[in-house]
């Protein structure tokens, strides 16, 4: 059985629930330009943005790159440039995942470094010097130096990038330019090559790492060589 329930009275407005038209503005009216409007706004955005960017933004620094160290202090790139030949760098006895100089860090027996193995190869004499050398043609004198050191053997090549180390150690202000008489083989010629070839900005582009992509982007090897100078931790300081 079924009872139907009536429906709860609903109040209609005076019009019976029907819509009033709308009705015109009687009231004061005032010319408003909106694209003045949004001028005016985008002009004050702009200015409070520059001017904010201007008092509280980071430093604007130039990018640091092997020409620029180069250029500003040839003497740390030249004395960094024997450091890789004759093997005493940070970077030629760092160990994985570059080379197999050590061990590397580790954390009581956790070999981490290790244990990860040498990923990224860097052989710093031939990466950052021979190499870069190789591709300068054109020029019998740093082609004849290069062939000289190529030709020697190994405890020869140790022999005159020592020496060539200590004497720029020696030399006042470390000053390459400066450096006294001594049995150094073709290292000098090569260094000043290799000097001036930075100063040109050749030799950014060959230390990096091909083969990333349509861009180069692994930049390890330029800043390993960075890292074993001293301009780099100068930069830092100021």
């Amino acid at each position: 059985m079924t009872t139907d329930i009536p429906a709860a009275p609903v109040d209609l407005p005076p019009d019976g629930g029907r819509r009033r038209p709308a009705q015109a503005w009687s009231g004061a009216k005032r010319h408003y330009d909106l694209v003045k409007e949004f001028v005016i706004a985008l002009l004050i955005v702009g200015v409070l943005s520059i001017g904010l960017a201007l008092i509280f933004s980071s430093p604007d620094e130039k990018g640091v790159t092997l020409q620029r160290w180069a250029t500003q202090n040839p003497s740390d790139f030249v004395f960094t440039a024997v450091t890789e030949l004759d093997g005493t760098s940070t970077s030629a006895g760092y160990g994985p995942p570059y080379n197999h100089a050590s061990d590397g860090q580790s954390i009581f027996f956790l070999h981490l470094q290790k244990w990860a193995g040498v990923r990224i190869p860097v052989n710093p004499p031939v990466d950052f010097v021979l190499h870069p050398l190789s591709t300068i043609t054109g020029n019998p004198v740093v082609m004849a130096a290069l062939a000289r050191y190529e030709s020697a053997s190994p405890d020869q090549q140790q022999a005159w990038a020592s020496n060539y180390d200590k004497a720029i150690t020696s030399a006042p202000d470390s000053d390459f330019t400066k450096v006294a008489a001594g049995d150094y083989g073709p290292v000098p010629a090569m260094t000043t090559a290799l000097l001036h070839f930075a100063q040109g900005g050749g030799l950014d582009s060959q230390s990096v790492i091909p083969g990333t992509g349509f861009y180069e982007e692994n930049y390890t090897k330029p800043l390993l060589f960075l890292a074993d100078g001293g301009y780099l931790d100068d930069q830092a300081a100021a």
